[in-house]
């Protein structure tokens, strides 16, 4: 009997191993979950399930802001914002362009990734720039004209183990 209950153990614990591996993909496009993309399109209706037949719960309403995509289902796309707020967008209203949401009103970018760095801009709190190369604790972005690096803990829309090139 105890042999049963460990075999059964052993069994769960694979398949929960198998679950676990396959969530850090995603089943339609093999990128990885979650991983952060925009808004292509001004607006987006957000649904409730991943099919046309599903309730609009609210629509996107700022191009280029960035999401995090936490689920894939055929063409739909399981996302959320910087409030956590989301649902299900159509895979064609996103872009695998990378933005940034600035946290911090007033937020320096300085012209190399080191605070004591001749600062280049600053940006208000809600700006959306567009995400350059990233190294372990700075990002470099630009809006309006405007590109600095920043510290990474200010900026959302990226992971904080990320690098980028």
């Amino acid at each position: 009997m105890a042999v049963r209950h460990l075999a059964a153990a052993a069994v769960s614990l694979v398949l929960t191993a198998t679950v676990c591996t396959a969530e850090s993909r995603g089943p339609v496009t093999n990128l990885p979950l979650p991983r952060y993309v925009s808004m292509k399109a001004a607006t987006g209706n957000v649904r409730r399930g991943p099919s046309l037949s599903h309730k609009i719960d609210w629509v996107f309403k700022r191009r280029s802001m960035p999401l995090e995509i936490t689920a894939e289902y055929g063409h739909w796309r399981r996302v959320r914002d910087r409030d956590g707020a989301g649902g299900w967008v159509h895979y064609a209203l996103l872009s695998g362009v990378r933005t940034v949401l600035v946290e911090e009103d007033m937020l320096t970018v300085h012209a190399r990734p080191d605070p004591r760095a001749p600062v280049t801009a600053a940006f208000e709190l809600g700006v959306v720039a567009r995400l350059g190369e990233c190294e372990l604790d700075w990002c470099e972005i630009s809006a309006g004209g405007y590109s600095g690096w920043a510290p990474k803990k200010k900026l959302w829309g990226v992971a904080p183990d990320e690098l980028r090139e």
